[in-house]
């Protein structure tokens, strides 16, 4: 189909229709509510297709995949997307999301983001305005506004959701969970994660040369709601996640794998002090290497948990950096990503995904089994969107959790943007504010150039669009 600007005057008719509360849904759906009946099969708009999208499709693909948009539909290499058509030669083709949504608004009821990092939060937070069941890739969005947003969002409109972080649904985070809350390593106060990413470049200012746009990529479309800049390979396909304006690097790709078991774990909510340091970067690109420490205040304990939840120091390192290893480490025990949870009686250590959780001491715990199992991810969000939401059981990545824990994680971005100001950052998690930069802060950005820190802070909060661009109002 040629990539046409979307009717604006039927994007927003379509989109307040359903902020008012009346959902377009396909007429065999339950009368009311928009969703499928357990019966039926869903109708799946893939957004994002040719990497990560396309292994979300295959799990999705005994669904009824009617959509699939990308902006690059160029043959070969390392993201294919024509390849992807053939296997759905039924679905509708775009390049532009908006279009897909003003054509098709009334035959989708869910909807898989894949895109890159930066335009997560307005594909997605535009479809749950429709009405839309939502699956989104990690990091669940670029900012911690658009996260914020994506939970209330989510919220009011009683969608069923679900960020890519598949581990989460898979059985070591389950044990973590069940051998912490009964106490086996005691309470903890510190832990530790890391990875080995990145493994495509970073540290890097933009390129000089203006390349020409490959035939077959909508660069514009790429650009988004990011400010514009000319086409070059260095940021496209896959090499976006080192570029500030594309990506949240080796932090934003992993820690929303690495650390999860952890924000589950420790039944975290919003840090009240970070502080980043890291290898050089520049305006344009990520570091090669970072350290970011954040502080959350003690929480009050839930009914399942037999320990105390006191302040705690969580610590990332990324780039090949990594914490000092236990002195009882196993000698056989490699992972390239993985926490360390130091408790009050023992230390568990588990691998990228939460995978392959051990005691340091070697014991075995013997505990109940408290979480629910998952069989599959993708699956698992199929069977939320098909429940009523007043039965539904929430997915293991539902943005009411997702949410939050994706501004843990881009709040670790923004404390290594503003390290410079040679501070630990109050955060004021409520008003998405830092409480200890002033108007009067400057922010070194480059050798010669200095910024006002809290306008810069507040914009990396809160991204500014590009004109045509915007993002539903946040609800009340």
């Amino acid at each position: 189909m040629k990539n046409n600007n979307l009717s604006r005057r039927n994007f927003i008719t379509t989109t307040s229709t359903a902020a008012a509360g009346f959902s377009i849904v396909p007429s065999n759906t339950i009368a009311g509510l928009g969703h499928k009946a357990p019966s039926d099969k869903l109708n799946i708009a893939g957004i994002g297709i040719g990497g990560m999208g396309k292994g979300n499709l295959s799990r999705m693909a005994n669904e009824n995949i009617v959509a699939l948009c990308d902006v690059d539909w160029t043959t070969g290499g390392r993201i294919n997307v024509p390849e992807v058509f053939k296997t759905y030669p039924k679905a509708a083709r775009y390049y532009d999301w908006r279009k897909m949504y003003d054509e098709m608004g009334k035959s989708i009821d869910a909807i898989m983001c894949a895109t890159a990092d930066h335009t997560h939060a307005i594909i997605t937070a535009n479809a749950i305005a429709m009405g839309k069941h939502a699956y989104t890739q990690k990091p669940l969005t670029h900012s911690v506004y658009e996260s914020r947003l994506l939970t209330k969002l989510a919220a009011k409109h009683q969608v069923a959701t679900q960020m890519g972080n598949q581990g989460s649904s898979a059985e070591g985070v389950k044990l973590i969970c069940e051998w912490i809350w009964n106490g086996e390593i005691g309470e903890v106060k510190e832990v530790e994660a890391y990875t080995n990413r990145p493994i495509w470049p970073q540290g890097l200012s933009a390129p000089e040369e203006k390349m020409p746009v490959p035939n077959e990529l909508k660069w514009d479309l790429f650009i988004g709601p990011a400010e514009y800049r000319p086409y070059n390979s260095a940021y496209h396909p896959w090499v976006w996640r080192g570029w500030w304006d594309f990506g949240t690097g080796a932090l934003g790709d992993m820690a929303c794998h690495v650390m999860h078991p952890v924000f589950t774990a420790m039944q975290l909510g919003y840090p009240t002090k970070v502080v980043g340091s890291s290898t050089p970067f520049t305006s344009d690109g990520a570091p090669n290497a970072e350290i970011v420490h954040l502080t959350f205040p003690p929480r009050p304990k839930t009914a399942n948990v037999k320990i105390n939840l006191p302040e705690v120091k969580v610590t990332w390192y990324d780039g090949g950096l990594t914490p000092r290893l236990p002195e009882n480490w196993p000698a056989d025990r490699r992972q390239n990503s993985g926490v360390i949870f130091h408790g009050s009686r023992d230390t568990l250590v588990c691998g990228e995904y939460g995978t392959d959780p051990i005691l340091l001491s070697g014991r075995v715990p013997n505990v109940p089994q408290t979480e629910r199992r998952i069989d599959g991810h993708e699956l698992d969000w199929i069977r939320a969107c098909k429940e009523s939401p007043e039965n539904r059981v929430p997915t293991a990545s539902d943005f009411k959790d997702a949410g939050p824990f994706n501004e843990m994680v881009v709040m670790g971005v923004l404390s290594t943007r503003l390290q410079s100001l040679n501070k630990v950052l109050h955060w004021d998690g409520p008003n998405m504010t830092f409480t200890n930069i002033s108007d009067s802060d400057e922010l070194r950005v480059s050798r010669r150039e200095t910024v006002p820190a809290k306008e810069f802070a507040d914009n990396l909060i809160k991204h500014k669009y590009r004109d045509g661009w915007t993002l539903p109002d946040m609800p009340a």
